[in-house]
Parts: C-alpha cells; structure tokens; sequence
C-alpha cells in the first residue's frame, strides 16, 4: 500500500489565508523586520521567500541588510532599535550568521515579545513549561501536519529523530504537550533503526540526506521529515529515502513541498500573535 502523502503546500496555503483574513480585519498592520547579515545565497533566497509572504498576508514586511564583516556591536546595536521601534511586532535574525558573530547573543538581545523565530531562552523556558509564548516555526508546522494528516497523538509512540534547539527539542516537547509518548534519538543511539521501528509518528530533523532508510520505519508509520539537502547533482532531498519509504509509511511529506512550506506561515501566524499580544499588553 502507498503512504498517503502529506501536502503541506496545500496545509500552508489555508494557513496563510486565514492569517490574511484575520489581519485584513485588524485595526492595525502587524511589522515583521527580518535581518539579514552577508551575502549567503541560501539566505537571501529564505529572506526574499518571507518578505514575499509576510506582504501577500498584509504584513509590512522589512528587510534590513547589513555587510558581512557587520561587528557584532553594530548587529545588537539594530536589534535594540527594533526592539524599541513600535511598528515592529516581530523580528527575525536570518541565520547562520557570519563566523564572528555569537548567534546565542543576538538571538537573546531580542525582545521575547518579538521573537518570532521562538529562539529566545524565555520562549523556549515557556515551551517547556506549557506556558504561552512564541512557538519556533517549525516544530509549530510539524504539529499541524499532524493534526491535518488526523494522526491522534494521544498515548501515540512519536520518535524525533535530531536534538538540536530549533527543531528537535522543542518537537519533543510539543509533541509531549499532546500527550505523546516521546523518544528522542541520535548519533549516539543505540540500534538507530530499530528505535525508529518502534514509533508510530517518526519525525526526521537530522540534517543527513536519506539517512532514514523503509526498514527503518515501522508498517503504517505516519513519516514527517523536516530535513532538506541538496545533492551534488543539484536535487533537493530530505532526511528521508522517500521513494523506498512510500511502500512501507502510511502517510509521509514530501521534499520540497512538506514541511518547508509550513515554517513560513508559521512565521506569518507568530508575527500577527505577537502583533496582538503587544497592544492588548499596552491596554
């Protein structure tokens, strides 16, 4: 039996009009200003992708560029403008960031009412503990992929596969927020594969092309994979060995086309809550 494929275009795109709706009946227009540090294709491509649909929503959306060779002083020195600045809700450091720059640094320099990548430690302190705050985009994605796939996380095993702090972790606790039983494995897991065998919902952050392999998944496994890579020969694949896989998964993303659509209009959907939390906190 073929998996179901997951179609987060078409998840993002229903995403995005209703955030456009709901800002269309706003009093005020919501600011996202994304800063973009040197001249990295990749993240050129990534900031014009989110300027393009911050204002198809009817945000205004900015983009300050600063040089490659930016001190540090100087980066922190806009992020405190920003943070002052009242038509910006939501600020977004583009990273990576030139080697020179302490990435930790900045993202705390960031107002946490702004932060819209919910990188900020006060953001991440409130995932933790179940408290309100600014969710990161793609965990947030992830969640309603799931929720559109009709996966019941309730008592469900769910395997992250990835550990880092913009992905992996805070997966883990939105995933246990719904009451998920939650692994999460990695480079030192023993037997890899058979972990993975053992979950019903198996989300793949790693960052390794095709690292995940059909005998890695158990039969009807729902397969959300978060990776994108790009191969010598210019393909773009995720973590996932998505052809040998659609044989063996019961509903599975695509790359592209997955969950990399969902991280923007996550990032749409953070920027009008934290618009409105700001001025009902001003009230």
């Amino acid at each position: 039996m073929t998996a179901r494929i997951v179609d987060g275009k078409a998840v993002a795109a229903d995403l995005r009009a209703v955030v456009a709706a709901r800002i269309a009946m706003l009093p005020f227009v919501p600011g996202l200003t994304v800063v973009l540090v040197g001249d990295d294709p990749a993240s050129a491509v990534y900031v014009r992708s989110k300027d393009r649909a911050a204002k198809d929503a009817g945000i205004l959306a900015r983009t300050v560029r600063m040089a490659a060779d930016t001190p540090q002083s100087a980066l922190l020195d806009e992020i405190a403008r920003l943070n002052a600045d009242p038509e910006t809700d939501g600020i977004l450091v583009q990273l990576p960031l030139p080697a020179h720059i302490d990435a930790e640094a900045v993202i705390q320099a960031i107002d946490p009412a702004k932060d819209v990548d919910g990188f900020h430690p006060a953001n991440v302190a409130a995932l933790a503990m179940g408290r309100p705050g600014l969710v990161p985009c793609t965990p947030a994605g992830v969640m309603k992929l799931l929720q559109h796939a009709g996966v019941v996380l309730s008592g469900a095993r769910a395997l992250v596969l990835g550990r880092s702090s913009i992905v992996g972790r805070p997966m883990a606790a939105l995933l246990l927020a719904a009451d998920a039983t939650v692994t999460i494995a990695h480079s030192r897991t023993r037997d890899l594969p058979a972990e993975c065998r053992r979950a019903d919902v198996l989300i793949a952050a790693t960052g390794r092309p095709e690292m995940v392999k059909a005998d890695w998944i158990g039969a009807g496994a729902t397969v959300i994979d978060v990776g994108i890579n790009r191969l010598p020969d210019g393909r773009l694949v995720g973590d996932v060995a998505y052809a040998e896989c659609l044989d063996r998964a019961g509903a599975i993303t695509p790359v592209p086309g997955g969950v990399g659509p969902m991280t923007i209009a996550c990032l749409l959907e953070n920027t009008l809550e934290a618009a409105i939390r700001r001025r009902q906190a001003v009230l």
